[in-house]
């Protein structure tokens, strides 16, 4: 299966609506499921969300943030990243910046923004953090707490490589329009899972990536 999940046209995206609807629909209370190994998290997907619950069994949870990065340029715009290819985990995927909350960590939103730094040198200085968007439960056993926050032009990129191979932004309005939002499948464990994806130019956005796009597009604009 390869279309958009809903029929509705295209979004009107603008910078300072998208940023006021989500300053409105966002806080900063920390969900219990980021923790608590007895809340499964959903992912959208009842394929997925099935094999996270046997994830659960088998191993301990794993808390991760990730910083959804909304730049504000005249066309705001996404800041994603693509894992280096020699990683255990999701090597070469498009990712956001982010990665596993540390004990050094205050909170995930400390972690979401440690890990932008490590990865692409996004100092501080140019975040404004927003609030935290739903959590995010994948098949691997993670489950994801993403900030969305509003970043100022200007600040330089830095990669790390050990982590991460490049650093590009998307069109928010690409990201945030229905019509981009396909939906795949493949077997995982002997299940079909179904997840989103949103092919851009060379880069093919999909899996928890696409799904906390999706997330983020019915939180501010569907809801």
């Amino acid at each position: 299966m390869n279309k958009p999940i809903l029929k509705s046209g295209p979004v009107v995206i603008g910078a300072a609506d998208f940023f006021a609807r989500s300053r409105a629909r966002l806080g900063f209370d920390v969900p219990p499921g980021l923790y608590d190994p007895n809340v499964i998290p959903a992912s959208g997907d009842p394929g997925t969300d099935k094999m996270l619950e046997i994830v659960a069994r088998e191993q301990p949870v794993r808390p991760a943030a990730v910083l959804i990065a909304v730049v504000d340029r005249p066309e705001p715009t996404i800041l994603l990243t693509q894992r280096s290819a020699h990683l255990n985990d999701h090597a070469g995927q498009i990712a956001f910046p982010g990665g596993k909350i540390d004990a050094i960590d205050a909170s995930p939103l400390d972690a979401a923004l440690r890990e932008a730094e490590e990865e692409v040198g996004l100092s501080r200085d140019f975040v404004e953090p927003i609030g935290y968007l739903d959590l995010y439960g994948t098949a691997f056993g993670f489950r994801i707490l993403p900030t969305v926050a509003k970043v100022r032009p200007g600040f330089e990129p830095a990669i790390n490589h050990s982590e991460v191979d490049d650093a590009f932004e998307v069109p928010l309005s690409f990201l945030m329009n229905p019509v981009n939002h396909q939906v795949h499948s493949k077997e995982f464990r002997g299940m079909e899972r179904f997840y989103y994806a949103m092919p851009f130019a060379e880069r093919y956005i999909w899996g928890a990536t696409a799904g906390m796009l999706r997330v983020l597009y019915e939180r501010i604009y569907s809801s």
